[in-house]
């Protein structure tokens, strides 16, 4: 679900601004999966804003299969569910002191709603090209009111990791993390792994090691007991 909101608002947002002239009307945008579609809009900078743009994907986001419709209408109430989360989301982000922010990278929101429940995930995105960030990412859980619940880091560092072709690198899971990879450690291998022309990345822990397969989008975890009598049966 993270990955198809950010490929929807990343080809959502080139196609839209070649296609809305009046740039200055724009207000932000929300991306939301709709069954096998994901559906990036963008609204108005009025109080009560407006859709101006709505860009749809189906699962393989071709931009040729892209549906653009930049007609202007109101928000559907899914839609203003996102766009309330968002919205929330970003007033905590700019009040709460456990969010880091550094040079060059930026914050990527991520509303998701399943039922009642409601999260935002937040990520953090390079500016330039040539490396893959993991790490300074969090959560946050709203009631079904939206009322914020918790709001904790899942990796309380931050790891940058360039671009290479020899194919397999590599980052370290503090306890606090957890042993496992996370979903937004999935979500940005997804974004980024063929990108950055890895093989595998693996994720360790002081238990288990997380290998992701770049090429097959596929996991695979075996505990470190396992890696070591591997390594030594190699040695």
């Amino acid at each position: 679900m993270l990955y198809r909101s950010e490929m929807a608002s990343w080809y959502g947002t080139d196609l839209f601004l070649e296609k809305y002239a009046d740039h200055s009307k724009i207000g932000g945008y929300v991306s939301y999966p709709d069954g096998d579609v994901t559906t990036c809009i963008f609204y108005s900078r009025e109080e009560d804003p407006k859709v101006v743009g709505t860009i749809s994907f189906d699962s393989s986001f071709d931009i040729a299969k892209a549906n653009i419709d930049i007609r202007e209408r109101t928000l559907t109430e899914t839609e203003q569910a996102y766009l309330d989360l968002r919205n929330r989301a970003k007033a905590v982000i700019a009040s709460d002191t456990i969010f880091k922010s550094y040079e060059d990278m930026n914050f990527n929101i991520i509303p998701v709603i399943k039922g009642k429940k409601k999260q935002v995930y937040v990520l953090t995105g390079p500016k330039k090209n040539g490396y893959v960030i993991f790490g300074n990412d969090y959560l946050i859980d709203f009631d079904s009111k939206g009322t914020m619940t918790r709001c904790r880091r899942l990796h309380r560092n931050i790891i940058q990791v360039e671009y290479q072709t020899d194919g397999e690198t590599m980052h370290t899971h503090l306890p606090e993390t957890g042993e496992f990879i996370t979903a937004t450690d999935v979500c940005t291998l997804l974004l980024y792994g063929k990108i950055a022309k890895w093989k595998n990345h693996i994720v360790v822990s002081d238990k288990y090691l997380s290998i992701w397969n770049c090429d097959l989008n596929s996991l695979f975890v075996m505990t470190m007991k396992d890696a070591r009598k591997i390594t030594d049966e190699k040695k």
